[in-house]
């Protein structure tokens, strides 16, 4: 409360009436390091999206349904958590007229419109950040330098890109492109870097112009001499220079990224020039993987499922026999995973929740809440592996030899979802907002529901969560040959349990017709199953999926192993 106190009191020097804290860096990435987490400072709340609002007298914290349970445990002592889409900031200030700080350079106009558009709240730019004017912390230092995917990474050259860029500048009469998403930086120029625990970007902006040139903000120490040989055509500047630069461009057509360029900059560049209402082209570009890229994202996942897949079976085996924790079983599942030649490191913190932890949707194991996996539970597991050639993202949920006739109907309804959306046929313009209601279809007969959507794009060794496309009630984009989104309906029960199933899928074309094809390898918990329940074509597909399996990994595994996956992975 001391930290909280201390803002406070700020306010009052400030002349302003609250204060708005994001989960973001500048950066806007999903997985922001803890030296910069200013949210989980003043909140404890360590979920990947939310943002505090700190008034004189009362403190909110803003999650959605993922994170409420979570929100509630970390940080309800002192906030109040709301839900959002359910409430918003206008539900809570909407008679007051207030006057709201912020630091420019953590949010966009867009954030600030979005939540805060019906409000009566006037907002106060300031020059400082008031969380880092009491956390006072050792500043970090990442010399990680960037790399270039090799040719083999199947990716088109980035001058080839660059054409895309400049074709796309000049059909709509822009000048600039200014790109603020790493991630999108990265796609253009096939470049990687490390500043993120489990995404590898390289932090950095870059301006384009019609004509090709490009500007490419970054550390400096972070470009070797010899990355520099292969961008000739690249002038790589200090990234503490990008205001000075982007303030002398006047009268010019711009093209920024509203979802990640800064109040800072988009101030900055519409001061003297036009900004059009256009999106980054390139998030649709990089969302379109190509024939090679599809091919070495296949390996990546038959490189992860024999990683899962031995987990899951020394699990099974040895849940009852040995003290195996929830920490401990998904360190078990990284050494399973760190022992191929081409894996990198995770893409994301593994979610590894036993009984009524598995109903956190993104719970994270501490000393302080973690479980023994004990017999009658069912154990949830969300992990995934950066390779060297693509991203995984898996979820499976175990019976821990449990009985619940009800936990296996809830289960075979998810079951059903999930080959509702694996089965599903794709028209011209389908978008996921049409599949998610199949998502949900079985389980909404009973009742029941989930707080999440169906499923999200995934990148080609880099975010694990990106967009356009995803499956889920408001994504109205088209889903074209080449998207990976994951499939992953599920169901949660406070206190009780979690169940969630998850593949990831790719949009595959035969002749005319689109349809989804299984991107991950890894059996689907038999145990938990009322075959009855499944009718004779899901029965088909869940067969076709387990022998698809047993075929991919079989020659990965030892005898014992072999015999265990063909059970796992029987008809039935």
């Amino acid at each position: 409360m001391e930290k909280i106190n201390k803002i406070k009191k700020i306010l009052y020097k400030e002349k302003i009436d609250g204060y708005i804290i994001p989960k973001n860096d500048e950066f806007f990435e999903e997985n922001v390091a803890d030296h910069n987490d200013r949210l989980k400072f003043i909140s404890n709340f360590t979920g990947s999206f939310g943002f505090a609002l700190i008034l004189k007298k009362k403190n909110y914290l803003f999650v959605d349904g993922r994170y409420t349970l979570q929100a509630e445990t970390q940080s309800g002592e002192y906030f109040k958590i709301i839900t959002i889409p359910h409430k918003k900031p206008y539900d809570v200030i909407k008679d007051h007229k207030l006057i709201i700080g912020f630091d420019p350079k953590l949010f966009t106009k867009k954030f600030l419109i979005s939540f805060f558009n019906k409000t009566s709240c006037k907002f106060k730019s300031l020059d400082k950040n008031l969380i880092d004017e009491i956390w006072k912390r050792k500043s970090f230092v990442n010399k990680k330098k960037f790399f270039k995917l090799p040719n083999s990474s199947g990716s088109e050259k980035y001058d080839v890109k660059l054409r895309r860029i400049s074709s796309y500048l000049k059909k709509k009469k822009a000048e600039f492109l200014f790109i603020t998403a790493s991630e999108n930086n990265a796609w253009m120029l096939n470049i990687r870097g490390r500043d993120t625990k489990y995404t590898p970007i390289p932090f950095s902006y870059t301006l384009v112009n019609k004509n090709k040139k490009v500007q490419f903000f970054c550390e400096l120490k972070k470009i070797s001499a010899s990355l520099r040989k292969l961008y000739k055509r690249v002038e790589f500047k200090d990234i503490k220079s990008t205001p000075k630069i982007l303030s002398k461009i006047k009268n010019k057509k711009f093209i920024i990224d509203k979802n990640s360029c800064s109040y800072f900059f988009e101030n900055l560049i519409s001061k003297n020039n036009e900004i059009l209402n256009l999106n980054d082209p390139i998030y649709f570009f990089k969302a379109i993987k190509g024939k090679k890229e599809i091919e070495n994202i296949k390996k990546a996942h038959v490189s992860d499922g024999v990683a899962l897949t031995k987990y899951l079976l020394w699990l099974k085996k040895n849940f009852s026999k040995k003290n195996v924790t929830e920490i401990s079983a998904s360190q078990k599942l990284f050494k399973y995973r760190n022992k191929n030649k081409n894996f990198m490191f995770s893409s994301f913190p593994t979610i590894s929740g036993s009984g009524p932890n598995g109903a956190i949707i993104h719970y994270r194991a501490t000393k302080k809440t973690n479980r023994k996996l004990k017999k009658g539970d069912i154990y949830l597991v969300d992990s995934g592996g950066q390779y060297k050639f693509g991203t995984t993202d898996v979820t499976r949920t175990i019976s821990l030899k449990n009985k619940s006739k009800r936990i296996k109907e809830i289960f075979t309804r998810v079951l059903k979802g999930h080959i509702a959306v694996a089965d599903f046929k794709l028209k011209k313009n389908t978008s996921g907002s049409i599949i998610d209601n199949y998502a949900r279809k079985y389980l909404k007969q009973i009742g029941l529901n989930y707080a999440h959507g169906t499923g999200h794009g995934v990148g080609y060794f880099l975010n694990v969560h990106e967009g356009p496309q995803a499956i889920s009630k408001n994504n109205k984009i088209s889903l074209q040959e080449g998207m990976i989104v994951s499939n992953e309906p599920g169901y949660y029960e406070k206190n009780k349990f979690g169940i969630r199933i998850e593949n990831l899928i790719f949009v595959k074309k035969n002749k005319d017709k689109k349809c989804f094809e299984n991107l991950t390898m890894a059996p689907i918990d038999k145990d938990l199953i009322i075959n009855n329940n499944l009718n004779s074509k899901e029965k088909k597909w869940l067969n076709d999926y387990h022998k698809k399996v047993f075929r991919n990994l079989k020659n990965s595994m030892n005898k014992i192993e072999t015999l265990e996956l063909k059970k796992a992975c029987s008809a039935i």
